[in-house]
C-alpha cells in the first residue's frame, strides 16, 4: 500500500504540474486577448471554450486522483487498531515457545512490544499528508494568483466597455436627432422653386447625409467593439468562476487532510495508551504468579508498578478534561471535513467504498 501511495503521490505531483501549466496558459491567452482588444484584432481563438473544457477535464481527473489518495490514507488509518491488536497477540513462534516455557514466551512477546516502532506508520502517514497538503497549497496559491491576474484585466475591460457603451448611446442619440433634420431638409427641397436656393439646400443635405453615414459607420464600429468586449468579459468571468471553484475544491481537500492528521494523532495516542496499559497489566499478572519464594521481589515490583500506575492515573485525570475537549473538537471538525469532502467527491467516494473501479 505504501509503495502504491508513493506512486500515486508522484503521479499527482505530475498532474498538478501539468494542470498549473494549462491554467497559466489559459490565463496568458486571456491576457493576450486583452492586448489584441486594444488593436481591434479578433480574440475568439484566444479564449475558445475548447481550451477551458480541456483545463476542467484535466483538473477534475487530478482532483479525483488526490481524493482517492486521501481515502487511501483513511484506509491505512482504519487498520491502525488491527495492527495494535496484533501486537498484543502472541505470534505463532511465541505460542510455540509457550508450550515448553510460558515465561520464555511472555518474555519474547514483551521484548517484541518493547522494541516495536509503533509510531512508524503514523509518522509515515503524517509525512505523506504533509506532502499532499503542500501540493494542494501550492495549487491553491497558484489559482489565487491566476484569479487576481484575470480579475485585474477584467476590471479594466469592464471600465472600457462601460465607456464604449456610453459613447455608443451618444452616437445613437445624435443619429436619432439627425433624422428629423434630414426629413425637414428633404421636404424643403421638394417645395423649393428657386434653383440657387434649391442647390444650397441640396448641398446642405449632402453634408448632413455624409455626417449621418459617418455616425452610422462609427456606431457599427462601437457596437462591434462593445460586443467583443462583452464576449471577453463573459469568458473572463467564466474563467474567474472556474478558478474560484477549483480553489474551493483545493480548500476542501486541504481541510480534510489537516483535520485527518489531527484525528490520527488522537487515535494513535489512544491506541498507544491502551497498548501500554495492557502491557503493564500483563507484567503485573505475571509477577503475581511468581510464587512465595520470590515474594519480596514481587512485592517490590508490584509497588513500583503501582506507584507508576498511580502517577500515570493522576496525570491522566488531570489532563482528562483538556484531552477530551480536544478529542471531541477534533472529531467534530473531522466530521465536518468528511461531510464537505463526501459532498464534493461523492462519485469517487462511492467507487472507493463499493470497489467499483473500472465499472
Amino acid at each position: 500500500m505504501a509503495a502504491t501511495l508513493d506512486t500515486q503521490i508522484r503521479e499527482s505531483q505530475a498532474q498538478v504540474a501539468e494542470a498549473q501549466s494549462k491554467i497559466s496558459e489559459l490565463t496568458t491567452r486571456i491576457e493576450t486577448a486583452r492586448t489584441k482588444l486594444k488593436t481591434g484584432d479578433d480574440i475568439a481563438i484566444d479564449i475558445e471554450n475548447a481550451t477551458l473544457d480541456d483545463v476542467h477535464t484535466h483538473t477534475d481527473i487530478m482532483n479525483a486522483n488526490i481524493a482517492e489518495l486521501i481515502m487511501g490514507l483513511d484506509d491505512i488509518t482504519a487498520a491502525f487498531s488491527k495492527d495494535f491488536d496484533e501486537m498484543r497477540t502472541k505470534t505463532g513462534w511465541e505460542s510455540l515457545v509457550g508450550i515448553f516455557s510460558k515465561h520464555k514466551s511472555e518474555s519474547l512477546r514483551q521484548e517484541r512490544m518493547r522494541t516495536a516502532s509503533i509510531d512508524d506508520k503514523l509518522q509515515d502517514l503524517i509525512a505523506k499528508s504533509d506532502v499532499i497538503v503542500k501540493l494542494l497549497q501550492g495549487q491553491l496559491d497558484m489559482l489565487n494568483e491566476q484569479k487576481a491576474r484575470v480579475e485585474t484585466n477584467l476590471s479594466e475591460t469592464l471600465d472600457e466597455r462601460e465607456m464604449t457603451v456610453g459613447e455608443l448611446e451618444q452616437l445613437r442619440a445624435e443619429i436619432a436627432g439627425m433624422d428629423p433634420e434630414i426629413i425637414k431638409l428633404e421636404n424643403k427641397i421638394a417645395v423649393e422653386q428657386d434653383a440657387a436656393a434649391r442647390t444650397k439646400l441640396e448641398t446642405e443635405l449632402a453634408e448632413m447625409n455624409a455626417r449621418y453615414n459617418a455616425l452610422v459607420q462609427e456606431e457599427q464600429v462601437k457596437l462591434a467593439r462593445s460586443q467583443t468586449l462583452e464576449r471577453y468579459i463573459e469568458k473572463g468571468k467564466t474563467w474567474v468562476d472556474s478558478l474560484q471553484n477549483q480553489a474551493a475544491t483545493q480548500m476542501v481537500l486541504i481541510n480534510k487532510l489537516q483535520t485527518d492528521t489531527k484525528q490520527r494523532v488522537v487515535l494513535y495516542d489512544a491506541l498507544s495508551k491502551s497498548l501500554k496499559t495492557a502491557q503493564q497489566q500483563d507484567v503485573a499478572h505475571r509477577i503475581n504468579e511468581i510464587g512465595v519464594e520470590t515474594d519480596k521481589e514481587a512485592q517490590a515490583a508490584m509497588a513500583s508498578i503501582g506507584t507508576a500506575t498511580n502517577q500515570k492515573m493522576a496525570d491522566m485525570m488531570e489532563a482528562h478534561e483538556e484531552h477530551m475537549v480536544f478529542a471531541r473538537d477534533v472529531l467534530e471538525a473531522k466530521a465536518r471535513a468528511d461531510e464537505r469532502f463526501a459532498r464534493r467527491f461523492a462519485e469517487i467516494v462511492e467507487k472507493h467504498d463499493k470497489n467499483l473501479y473500472g465499472a
